[in-house]
């Protein structure tokens, strides 16, 4: 599906691996397939040469030391290299927005549209958590520029045109943090990509980055207790502790192949999700396999997940609130094609119907 021909960039934060935010960039430039792409850092291989053959542009942030694994300790300088790039021959801006990407400054009669995945968690609701488990030099460090990174991204807001959020839930965000409105058009999957099963295995399944707030731990632990079947797929810094409580029931795999993450959502009979996300691709990719999902009740799964019918809430991050959850899963019957079918209300086709719809109204303002 291409539009209107136009000279069009598209800005992503970092280009380092191939996850929710990184398939909003794919299914954009299915609109734009000629559209360059601006990032701070590339690395061709983590985005699984998915981007071979386009035009990618980055910041001078890839050319510093050891760019491609420290990415994230150079955010104080991403301000300044986002204001360094040349962006006045494109009519069209399209920032993505989770790590500083909104900040680049346009042509006067471009159209600058963001598509939010998030304020920066580590800069704003999150950053009493980033502090708290820094080191006290860190920490030092951390206060005046964690300020500085405050201000700049609250007045960089005001250069954007239009914002588009990724849920309710990071619409309210960005109402709080930047006073601006934001019109919420979900993030596509691929429906078709996942294999619907309506026979599943004896094992649970939690996906994903293993980083403190995701809460995987508390799921290990309540089936340290329970002795049920459980697969955990996923790396970050709770790998190596998680990996320690690995036993008999207990599977760590680590990072995993794509294919392989599709077939145990495929496969197993729930899918747990014990954190708080903006919005959550995978409990939708699990629908889309017919597969429910146990979700905590707070964040994007209040928009994805049907209590009772494409999955069940705890209202608790704890081990007993997820260990009650799957009392309640297993005397409940789903209608596994129902799950399916919910699924679908969040396809690639909706996404690209809707942002193209509103990116065409939005041009044709401009040249009133």
């Amino acid at each position: 599906m291409k539009v209107e021909s136009r000279k069009v960039a598209i800005v992503h934060y970092w280009l380092i691996n191939w996850r929710g935010g990184e398939k909003v960039v794919e299914a954009m430039l299915e609109l734009y397939p000629d559209a360059d792409i601006y990032t701070h850092v590339y690395c061709e291989h983590g985005t699984e040469g998915k981007l071979l053959g386009k035009n990618v542009f980055q910041t001078f942030i890839s050319k510093l030391p050891k760019a491609k694994k420290w990415y994230q300790k150079y955010l104080p300088l991403m301000p300044i290299a986002l204001e360094q790039l040349d962006l006045r021959e494109y009519d069209l801006v399209i920032s993505s927005e989770s790590g500083p990407a909104k900040g680049v400054i346009t042509h006067p009669d471009a159209l600058h549209i963001c598509y939010c995945h998030s304020p920066m968690r580590y800069v704003w609701d999150m950053y009493p958590d980033y502090l708290s488990s820094a080191g006290i030099l860190t920490r030092s460090v951390m206060r005046p520029l964690i300020h500085y990174l405050k201000m700049w991204d609250r007045l960089s807001a005001d250069r954007v045109d239009i914002f588009v959020s990724n849920s309710e839930f990071v619409s309210k965000r960005i109402s709080k943090f930047y006073r601006r409105e934001s019109v919420v058009i979900n993030p596509p999957v691929d429906i078709e990509e996942f294999e619907y099963c309506e026979k599943k295995e004896d094992f649970y399944l939690v996906l994903g980055q293993l980083t403190p707030y995701k809460r995987a731990d508390l799921v290990v632990d309540a089936f340290i207790d329970n002795g049920k079947n459980l697969v955990v797929i996923g790396d970050g810094e709770q790998y190596r502790d998680l990996k320690l409580k690995e036993s008999k029931n207990i599977k760590i795999l680590g990072r995993a192949e794509w294919s392989v993450c599709k077939d145990h959502l495929k496969r197993t009979k729930a899918l747990i999700f014990p954190g708080i996300e903006d919005f959550g691709m995978v409990p939708v990719e699990a629908m889309a396999c017919g597969t429910p999902v146990m979700a905590f009740a707070q964040g994007g799964a209040l928009e994805t997940v049907v209590d009772g019918v494409s999955g069940l809430f705890f209202f608790e991050q704890s081990k007993e609130a997820i260990a009650d959850c799957i009392q309640r899963f297993e005397s409940t019957e789903f209608d596994r094609a129902g799950i399916r079918k919910h699924a679908e209300s969040f396809s690639k086709r909706n996404f690209l119907d809707k942002f193209k719809s509103l990116v065409n109204e939005k041009l044709e303002e401009t040249r009133k």
